[in-house]
């Protein structure tokens, strides 16, 4: 079985703002599993290195970006855990600090062009189709696999909370958390924060994943400041403003949006005095390093 010890507790955040408001916020912190197989990446990622193992294969071929913090996250755990890596990146062929450590931990990198990244399966199946050692992970460790690794951070949860939050990109991290809530039957409400436009299509993906019972979920579809990988100044003034009052470190992608939205949320009286929040920081903290101008 793969695995490995690692740390992720539960951290009140004494703001001031949240006590005037009476609701208590604690973070997850899964940013603090690994430095580079960290938050939901190693959680999406768990199952889908068992599944390859067991089977006998040995190369692990992903998608992303060129600032996928999924893709470093594969490399690394490839280099962890003996498997050679293959990713294949979006777009022209650049080079970034990101890039480089995932050629460091030895992944192979493939630059293809946008159109033909949208058919992965088919570029899975033009280069390896003949390989017995390939085993396919879709971008952003998208799959049941990875819900099911996802679930379980339901198994660590320490308190009772009347909220949970999480980034959604491809509503995965949220998928698993509401089965692993229904297994549990809580009455915790379960909410989404997309980080990209048209985020409603997440509702979709939880139930393409196997999650029937999505009455519990809510998404905030207003926290994208323009897009994926989009930001606005007052994005990067409160990204500025949290680290340094709480010392926890977010960015603009992912954990940037969704710690504005709990912000914003508790401000606007949506989330109600008395109550307890959870926010499952998803790590992914080297998407700052293409950022880090804006700062």
């Amino acid at each position: 079985m793969l695995d490995f010890d690692f740390y992720s507790p539960e951290e009140e955040i004494a703001l001031p703002f949240y006590k005037e408001r009476g609701v208590r916020v604690f973070v997850k912190r899964d940013d603090l599993i690994h430095p580079y197989i960290s938050g939901n990446k190693w959680r999406k990622l768990k199952y889908p290195l068992q599944q390859a193992k067991t089977a006998g294969k040995t190369l692990l071929v992903t998608f992303g970006g060129a600032w996928s913090n999924h893709l470093l996250a594969t490399a690394c755990a490839g280099a962890k855990f003996g498997f050679r890596t293959y990713g294949f990146v979006r777009g022209d062929q650049i080079d970034n600090p990101v890039l480089q450590l995932c050629q460091l931990f030895g992944m192979k990198l493939h630059f293809v062009d946008r159109e033909r990244y949208r058919d992965k399966k088919g570029l899975f199946n033009l280069y390896f189709r003949d390989s017995r050692e390939a085993y396919f992970i879709d971008e952003g460790g998208y799959g049941t696999l990875a819900a099911q690794g996802c679930s379980e951070i339901a198994n660590e949860i320490c308190r009772t909370y009347d909220h949970f939050f999480c980034a959604c990109g491809t509503g995965t991290t949220l998928a698993g958390l509401a089965d692993g809530v229904a297994m549990r039957q809580w009455k915790t409400t379960l909410h989404g924060v997309p980080v990209l436009k048209g985020g409603s299509f997440i509702l979709d993906e939880i139930a393409n994943l196997g999650i029937i019972d999505a009455a519990n979920v809510r998404l905030h579809l207003d926290y994208h400041f323009g897009g994926y990988a989009k930001t606005k100044p007052e994005l990067i003034e409160f990204i500025k403003t949290f680290t340094r009052q709480t010392s926890i470190v977010v960015e603009p992608t992912y954990t940037g949006k969704l710690f504005y939205a709990v912000h914003d949320l508790i401000g606007q009286e949506q989330i109600a005095s008395g109550s307890k929040v959870l926010v499952i920081h998803s790590g992914g903290l080297t998407g700052l390093l293409g950022m880090l101008d804006r700062f």
